[in-house]
């Protein structure tokens, strides 16, 4: 079993040796025995917390790197025009405190959460066309997970601080 223990954040692609397709479900979890796009059996071992994101690389104890993916699973797509539509539709489904994906495209602005009759009806009441279908479902990570991310902030201004007061001293006596 590939022992998978450190998380890479976003990475190419081409930087994996192999991928590892998950449901949301699945991704919020540290610990998971799972089988690989490839049928590679793979372990996490990682901090719990921080949900895998879709893109998100993953560093297994012998070096090698697996990339996350996010399944295709059951979703709904709420659009509404963006701006205040959007805007009142997210504020309202957020206060119900469920995971979604905000978005735009094309069509408008969305918000995408798994199935849930009464998120329906009220999205429905606020004026959004739903979709339901299937669709990755990667939902924003909040804004406290969002700063939590270790991000240091080096403040050097390029300039140093001597400073040379040439100050004479003549005793003449």
């Amino acid at each position: 079993m590939l022992k998978l223990i450190e998380r890479l954040g976003p990475i190419e692609a081409g930087q994996a040796t192999d991928i590892l397709t998950l449901p949301y479900e699945l991704r919020i979890r540290g610990r998971l025995k799972a089988m690989s796009d490839a049928g590679r059996e793979l372990g996490l071992f990682l901090d719990r917390g921080p949900v895998l994101r879709d893109g998100e690389g993953l560093r297994a104890e012998s070096g090698e790197i697996v990339r996350i993916k996010a399944a295709i699973e059951p979703v709904v797509t709420a659009r509404v025009a963006i701006g205040l539509p959007l805007a009142r539709l997210a504020y309202h489904l957020g206060n119900r405190h469920v995971q979604l994906a905000l978005g735009e495209d094309g069509q408008g602005g969305y918000v995408r959460f798994p199935p849930d009759h009464v998120l329906e009806e009220l999205a429905e009441l606020l004026g959004a066309g739903l979709e339901r279908h299937e669709a990755p479902f990667d939902p924003e990570p909040g804004a406290y997970n969002q700063l939590g991310h270790s991000h240091a902030h080096d403040h050097d201004h390029g300039h140093g601080h001597s400073h040379h007061h040439g100050h004479g001293h003549s005793h003449a006596h």
